[in-house]
C-alpha cells in the first residue's frame, strides 16, 4: 500500500472527509480496497444487521416529452401515435393493485408534456392521495418545466404541489451534474444549477428528496466526482437528501447508443459515492440495471438499501433491460446476502411487519 493510499485509509477510518484532490485517485485503486473502505463507512453509519426496501410502483403519467434526451428510449414527441396521457380508470387500477400488494406509495414521473395544464398535476396528486398512498413525485426537470410553462417560480410550483399532496421529490433527471454533459445529452432539459435549485428549494420548504446519478455514457471520472461534490455541498447546507441512487446507463433503443458500463465500474462508483457522500445517510443498490446478484454484492460496497419492488417500471424496461423482483424475492435476496429485510416508506422510516 502506497503512502498516499495509507493516508487516505487513515483519514477514512478516523472519520475524516476527503478533499476533491484526494478523491480523484480513488478511481485508480483496486476494487477490493474501495469496497473495504466503503463497507467500513457503511457499517459505521449503519451498524444494524438489516437492509431496507420499499414496496411501490413507478407510474409514468405521460410519455409525451419535449426534452428529447438522447439516452431515453421511453419518451415520444408531441403528436406521436404512441404518445399517451394515463387515463383515470387505468390509474385507479394501478393504485388498487399497489395497495393490494402492500405498497405504501408511488414514484410519479412523466415527460415534459406541453399540452397539460398545471391544474392536471394538482388533480393527479389529489387523486392519488385519496387512495392513501404517498407520492414521491415530479423530478427537478418536471418542476423546472412547470415553472417556465406556467409563469411561476420554483418555490411557487413546489408549494402548490405540496398542498395538493406531494410528499417527497425523486432525484430523477440528474444524469451527470455538469453542463458539458447535459448539453450533449439533453440540451432541452434543466441545467445543473436549475436541478440543484429545485432540490435546495424543496429542502428549505420541508420536503425530503433523493438524489441520483446516471453514469457510464459520455462523462469522465472527474465529472462523476464533480456530481458527487455538488450533492455534498447542498447536503451540508440543507440535510434534505435522504438517499443517493447511482445507476448505469442502459443503451438499448436510445439515440445515444454505445455500451453499458461493466460490473466493476458500477461497484467502484458505488463505493466511491459511499466514501465521498459522508453526509447522505442511505445508499441504494440498482438491481433494476445490475440484477439481483450484483445488488447483493453492492451491499458489501457501501449500500444499505435494496430499493423498490417496482411493481411497475417502464423507463429502464424500454431499453430492453428486464430484471424484475417481487417483494418476496427481494427479501430472499437480502436474507441470502446475510441481512434481515425490513420494509420502509419513501422517507426511510422502517415500518411495522405486516400482520398475516
Amino acid at each position: 500500500m502506497s503512502h498516499s493510499t495509507s493516508a487516505i485509509e487513515a483519514k477514512i477510518t478516523s472519520g475524516g472527509r476527503l478533499t476533491l484532490t484526494e478523491a480523484l485517485p480513488l478511481w485508480d485503486l483496486d476494487i477490493l480496497t474501495l469496497g473495504r473502505w466503503a463497507n467500513y463507512i457503511r457499517r459505521q453509519r449503519h451498524p444494524e444487521t438489516w437492509v431496507s426496501y420499499v414496496v411501490d410502483r413507478n407510474i409514468n403519467y405521460t410519455n409525451i416529452c419535449l426534452s428529447g434526451c438522447r439516452f431515453c428510449a421511453f419518451f415520444r414527441p408531441p403528436g406521436h401515435p404512441e404518445g399517451y396521457v394515463l387515463p383515470w380508470p387505468e390509474l385507479t387500477q394501478k393504485l388498487e393493485e399497489t395497495l393490494a400488494l402492500g405498497g405504501t406509495g408511488v414514484l410519479l414521473q412523466g415527460g415534459l408534456n406541453p399540452d397539460l395544464p398545471f391544474g392536471y398535476y394538482k388533480e393527479l396528486l389529489r387523486f392519488i392521495r385519496r387512495s392513501g398512498l404517498h407520492v414521491h413525485g415530479f423530478s427537478p426537470p418536471e418542476i423546472t418545466f412547470f415553472a417556465k410553462t406556467f409563469g411561476l417560480t420554483i418555490e411557487e410550483v413546489i408549494v402548490h404541489l405540496r398542498e395538493a399532496g406531494l410528499g417527497s421529490i425523486p432525484g430523477g433527471g440528474a444524469e451527470i451534474l455538469t453542463d458539458r454533459v447535459r448539453r450533449a445529452l439533453a440540451p432541452s432539459k434543466c441545467t445543473t444549477e436549475e436541478w440543484l435549485t429545485v432540490m435546495e428549494t424543496a429542502h428549505r420548504l420541508g420536503l425530503r428528496t433523493t438524489a441520483t446519478m446516471m453514469f457510464g455514457h459520455i462523462e469522465t471520472q472527474a465529472e462523476r466526482l464533480e456530481h458527487l461534490w455538488r450533492l455534498r455541498e447542498i447536503q451540508d447546507r440543507t440535510g434534505g437528501f435522504i438517499a443517493f441512487i447511482p445507476w448505469s446507463y442502459q443503451p438499448g433503443g436510445t439515440a445515444l447508443g454505445g455500451a453499458t458500463t461493466d460490473v466493476v465500474d458500477y461497484l467502484k462508483t458505488l463505493a466511491i459515492a459511499r466514501i465521498v457522500l459522508d453526509n447522505i445517510a442511505n445508499l441504494q443498490v440498482s438491481w433494476v440495471t445490475q440484477g439481483a446478484k450484483v445488488a447483493q454484492i453492492a451491499l458489501e460496497f457501501g449500500a444499505n438499501d435494496f430499493g423498490s419492488t417496482m411493481i411497475e417500471e417502464n423507463v429502464v424496461a424500454a431499453t430492453g433491460v428486464g430484471f424484475r423482483l417481487s417483494q418476496q424475492e427481494i427479501e430472499r435476496q437480502i436474507v441470502s446476502a446475510g441481512y434481515e429485510p425490513k420494509q420502509r416508506d419513501h422517507v426511510y422510516r422502517i415500518m411495522a411487519p405486516r400482520q398475516p
